[in-house]
């Protein structure tokens, strides 16, 4: 399996931009792909949103790497909709194509103009989502009138094996909830101690055989710990707040004003923030050791070239393949 992959942030750069660092970064070293599925960014500094699903084809087709985004399948989607897209991906890169379901929030999904359920509500429609897929992946005709209706849906066209369907989870209590359907999880890096106990949770439930996914934000800079700060603070001060304000905040304008409190410092919760290239190795480490079967890396910054070279000369080396 894959260890150290690499996250494409469409909210950050164009399609064309990311496709071109995709193979950058597949031919630094790093092993696997991921990408954000957003239609705002979360602030207007960032100023980009690209379609998840166009690019990812185009990435699956440049590179030779699996690849995956994680997506609400049941606010601007549908998830008959998700399960024909995943499908398709699944055909045409077989064994190469994941897809994680999360909850979602208000800042993609409120754009159909439907009133934003409470968590409650979304959890039971996340759910009631991967049950579709699922059925849809054994070629079943599906009907359902629960949290997400559904009438008559078939899909025709079917891989031989469906895409591995990972369940997003940022707490114990959620990756419990989670080890219930998926086919593994997918949480964000944390203190060893949280991110073991969030793992331990999921496995608890799930069993040593499904896959664990870490996504570790981090800034990196060749100038330093203060430049790798200035490059976070500009691009990521949005990303703050707890999941309860990012997942009920609706447009990137209301992101940015409660972003204007925000200090440089605040960000240490949430980046990992340092110019030595073996400080990230160490972290990273860390992910592996804490039970992460695969890590994708974030690099907040703009600076995704620089950040590439660093990764491929100092800190891939230094990590279990």
């Amino acid at each position: 399996m894959a260890r150290i992959g690499y996250h494409a942030s469409h909210e950050q750069f164009a399609p064309d931009a990311l496709l071109r660092l995709a193979r950058a970064a597949e031919a630094a070293g790093f092993a696997a792909l991921s990408c954000s599925d957003h239609f705002h960014p979360w602030s207007e500094r960032q100023g980009h949103s690209g379609h998840a699903w166009t690019w990812l084809g185009a990435a699956l087709a440049s590179t030779a790497l699996p690849a995956g985004t994680v997506c609400c399948p049941f606010g601007r989607y549908h998830p008959a909709v998700i399960a024909q897209a995943a499908a398709t991906l699944a055909m045409l890169f077989p064994g190469r194509f994941w897809l994680s379901l999360g909850s979602g929030e208000a800042l993609n999904e409120h754009i159909t103009g439907r009133p934003w359920p409470s968590k409650e509500m979304r959890n039971a429609a996340l759910t009631a989502s991967a049950e579709i897929l699922r059925a849809l992946w054994r070629g079943e005709e599906v009907s359902c009138d629960g949290p997400v209706r559904v009438d008559r849906a078939r899909l025709y066209s079917r891989p031989e094996r469906p895409p591995l369907l990972l369940g997003a989870a940022l707490t114990e209590e959620t990756a419990r909830r989670t080890a219930e359907w998926a086919d593994g999880l997918i949480t964000v890096a944390a203190e060893h101690d949280t991110l073991r106990a969030v793992i331990g949770a999921f496995r608890e439930r799930a069993g040593a055989g499904r896959p664990v996914y870490v996504q570790a934000k981090i800034a990196y800079s060749a100038h330093g710990d203060a430049a790798a700060r200035a490059l976070a603070f500009d691009q990521w001060r949005t990303n703050v707040f707890d999941s309860e304000i990012a997942a009920d905040t609706e447009t990137t304008a209301q992101f940015d004003a409660l972003a204007a409190r925000v200090r440089p410092e605040h960000l240490d919760a949430h980046v990992r923030i340092s110019g030595d290239p073996g400080r990230h190795a160490a972290w990273l480490a860390a992910d592996l050791d804490a039970g992460a079967d695969v890590v994708l890396v974030h690099n907040v910054g703009t600076n995704q070239d620089e950040a590439i070279a660093a990764f491929a000369e100092r800190v891939l080396p230094m990590l279990p393949t």
